[in-house]
């Protein structure tokens, strides 16, 4: 007996299908089964305001999961930096699939560094948290709101792409998108995370399904051989960090775990808007498994807000 193919929920953004239909052909050969990708128009997709403005946390995620609770789709794929922390009743990321680079890339006109762009060059970035840690490292840029694909952020660096306006010097996006597409030859600097910690998430996607799907069948088989532990328990962590803080995706919050030999880490920063505050920490833990990566995320969250976190940008105190 023939099985109807599995839907796979994707936003319809070049960048959104492309790692789709990655997430896709991976499940297809692990499961043995047919993929099909279905088109979901996200509240982020339709709305061009800056993001703070219409909502930031999960504006490009209720749409697909209204779309799975209704069965229109069976799976859908999210940017894991775009899914809002607390769990959607019903549905359970059943896949976090291997992450990967985690840095912010600055792609500049001339082929400029961050430290070569001249005193008030202009940078965009759709990103308070881009923002603040870029004011923090050069204060004296000017630095421009902007959304948009990739091709038309890229489209308003001077020089970087024929036929954009060419009104900024430089923009700052995700290595983990360009790569995806393709792009990396437009990078002009891989920014070091000790210069800006990626959001929360960056670089690792969300597979997510109806919980009951995800308990038994052939897509639960697929889905929990394309699970990849470090990546989950490090995307866990900072998540529980950001819960904590009870932040949202356009918080100046940065964070990034890593599992090494001696346990897991976690590092974090948060940022007044303009950037002229910038608290630090990091912690660790031994403890190698879910509950620990919360723990520890719970622990550095409570530091920070110990250490006045709450003072430099808009936390519950």
């Amino acid at each position: 007996m023939a099985h109807s193919p599995v839907l796979v929920g994707t936003r319809g953004s070049a960048l959104a299908v492309t790692q789709t239909t990655t997430v896709a052909e991976a499940l297809a050969d692990l499961g043995g089964f047919e993929v099909e990708l279905v088109r979901v128009r996200t509240e982020g997709d339709v709305n061009r305001a800056a993001l703070s403005q219409i909502g930031g946390t999960g504006v490009f995620v209720a749409a697909l999961r209204d779309a799975l609770l209704r069965g229109d789709c069976d799976v859908a794929v999210h940017s894991l930096k775009d899914l809002p922390t607390a769990d959607a009743d019903g549905l359970t990321v059943a896949a976090v699939p291997p992450r990967v680079d985690v840095r912010d890339v600055l792609c500049a006109r001339d082929g400029l560094t961050l430290a070569q762009l001249p005193a008030g060059a202009k940078v965009g970035t759709g990103s308070p948290r881009r923002a603040a840690q870029l004011r923090a490292a050069r204060p004296d840029l000017e630095v421009v709101d902007i959304r948009g694909n990739v091709d038309t952020r890229l489209g308003r660096v001077s020089g970087l792409v024929d036929g954009g306006p060419g009104d900024l010097d430089a923009v700052i996006l995700a290595a983990a998108g360009l790569a995806r597409l393709g792009r990396l030859g437009v990078v002009t600097e891989y920014i070091d995370p000790a210069v800006m910690l990626p959001a929360p998430g960056q670089g690792a996607l969300a597979v997510e399904s109806r919980q009951a799907d995800a308990a038994e069948g052939r897509l639960s088989r697929a889905l929990a051989s394309y699970d990849d532990e470090a990546t989950r328990l490090a995307v866990t962590a900072e998540r529980s960090l950001l819960n904590r803080l009870e932040a949202g995706c356009t918080a100046p919050i940065g964070a990034l775990a890593q599992l090494g030999e001696r346990g897991l880490t976690l590092e974090a920063v948060v940022c007044s808007d303009d950037g002229s505050r910038v608290m630090r920490r990091h912690a660790s833990t031994a403890r190698i498994d879910e509950d620990g990566a919360r723990a520890l995320g719970v622990r550095l969250a409570e530091d920070l807000l110990a250490a006045g976190a709450a003072e430099l940008t808009d936390l519950p105190a």
